[in-house]
């Protein structure tokens, strides 16, 4: 997806570029993805890793805009790196609490009772894991080194790391958060997913038009056959269904920064289109291009994976669905219109 207002021409074909040659001269990772020394680097030279970070604390000091640009290129070349985690999210809560950032790079968790986070995006590969727990009834965040955490190594569908981590909250110290700042943590991720999802959609959406043009079968074009053609338009419809969404939900985050009370059904709204959209997208996807999709040479599932993970990351499909569901039944049949069109 787009960003839905003007960013830097300039900016965004040289986030393209970056992405688009290192793909070229990486394949596809074998397993869980490693996040590159050297284009990690590279982005960091480039002022891309922390992007939107106050320019007072070494941050680039771009906007939400921008950062949606680059999770697109990213994405869009089948890049995987953790640069929503170390900046949008694991980033912005230092700041938000007043904490000094240094040159590590970071992920983020929040830890359960039992001191214990699963599926944590990146933290095997981490320097540090910008960490949030409870302690007498107040959120605490402290930027914690990766040695004083056990950590299970895992992984999601697309292969990029998801660990459980835990460690021991008696020993820890921390500075006090609002419990604001924790809910906005788990929605700037979850608007983050929506974009990721929302550019893996598109991707797939024009490999899918390139090979049934390509592809000739009977003496013509895969195009030419009107059920590949309705795939096809399924597909279109429900990717700009998604990104639609998706974009009212960025626009609205950035316009209000964060604080309109109805961004969260805003959000809802684009994950639970981005994540029905998937499940047509990627089927649809599969079926026109048949055998060759399946292989591990094709692209394809650079796309298809990562959509299917992503969807069911902060928060699962079920559970925005849910969320949108019990806003409807409490705004009942008088209020409805008024909750749609607020």
């Amino acid at each position: 997806m787009h960003a839905p207002t003007t960013v830097d021409a300039d900016l965004t074909d040289m986030m393209s570029a970056v992405f688009s040659d290192h793909r070229e001269r990486n394949g596809p990772e074998d397993g869980i993805a490693t996040c590159d020394p050297s284009l990690w680097a590279q982005l960091d030279e480039l002022g891309l890793v922390r992007l939107t970070g106050r320019e007072e604390t070494g941050g680039s000091g771009a906007g939400w805009y921008e950062a949606a640009e680059l999770l697109r290129a990213a994405a869009s070349h089948g890049v995987r790196i953790p640069l929503a985690e170390h900046d949008l999210l694991a980033g912005w809560l230092l700041e938000e609490a007043g904490l000094p950032m240094d040159k590590a790079r970071l992920t983020a968790c929040v830890l359960d009772e039992k001191g214990i986070a699963r599926g944590v995006p990146w933290a095997s590969q981490a320097d540090k894991i910008v960490t949030v727990w409870r302690k007498n009834d107040t959120y605490v965040v402290a930027d914690l080194e990766t040695t004083l955490f056990d950590i299970t190594s895992g992984s999601n569908l697309a292969d990029e790391p998801r660990d459980i981590v835990s460690a021991d909250t008696i020993a820890l110290s921390g500075t006090p958060v609002s419990d604001s700042a924790i809910r906005q943590l788990f929605l700037r991720g979850a608007l983050i997913r929506a974009l990721q999802v929302c550019a893996a959609l598109d991707r797939i959406l024009d490999l899918s038009v390139a090979h049934t043009t390509e592809r000739v079968q009977f003496g013509r074009p895969l195009a030419r056959f009107q059920a590949v053609q309705n795939l096809v338009a399924d597909m279109a419809a429900e990717a700009s269904l998604a990104r639609t969404a998706t974009e009212a939900a960025l626009t609205e985050a950035v316009r209000t920064q964060w604080s309109n009370e109805n961004l969260e059904l805003l959000i809802a709204v684009a994950r639970s289109c981005a994540g029905h959209a998937a499940s047509v997208v990627v089927r649809n996807a599969h079926q026109v291009h048949g055998a060759i999709g399946t292989t591990r040479e094709h692209r394809l599932h650079e796309f298809t994976n990562p959509a299917l993970a992503w969807r069911s990351e902060f928060g699962s499909v079920h559970y925005w669905d849910d969320t949108l569901t019990t806003a409807a039944l409490e705004a009942g049949c008088e209020n409805i219109w008024g909750l749609i069109t607020r």
